[in-house]
């Protein structure tokens, strides 16, 4: 099998704060939202490789900067940024629609696994190719052994 270079390119997904996603608060819960974060990445990963082969290894980290209340709509954008040779790294951002500043922000780590779920190679390179893929490359680069 030969590997393919990729570029990272971005996913997006969109969801409608309801009132069953909010936390005692009133605001978005954190818990819908790592269910939403990681299945963002998992999209970005699977539009690289076959679904049935992915699995979440890791979250990196969430960071929330702002709440987020019933009615808003929010903007799941993710990408694979980094890849190694049986794992995926992709960063999501989570803005409300029609604003450029990320809400949540973070990393997850993907494995690329077999029939019998072990780590297999995955023959994929990613070559950043923007200033920005540059440095989120790097930032998940950092991130393999933590």
């Amino acid at each position: 099998m030969e590997k393919r270079v990729i570029e990272p390119f971005d996913t997006t997904t969109m969801r409608l704060v309801k009132s069953e996603d909010l936390n005692h608060h009133g605001t978005l819960f954190a818990g819908r939202t790592a269910e939403w974060f990681v299945e963002s990445g998992f999209i970005a990963a699977t539009s690289i490789l076959d679904p049935k082969n992915v699995v979440c290894l890791k979250i990196h980290g969430m960071y929330f900067s702002k709440p987020v209340h019933p009615g808003q709509i929010i903007c799941l954008t993710s990408k694979v940024v980094y890849a190694g040779r049986t794992s995926m790294i992709a960063n999501i951002k989570v803005t409300v629609k029609e604003q450029e500043k990320p809400i949540v922000n973070g990393f997850i780590t993907f494995v690329h696994v077999d029939e019998n779920t072990k780590p297999s190679a995955h023959m994929v390179e990613i070559l950043p190719a923007t200033e920005e893929d540059k440095i989120l490359y790097e930032t998940a680069r950092g991130l393999r052994h933590k």
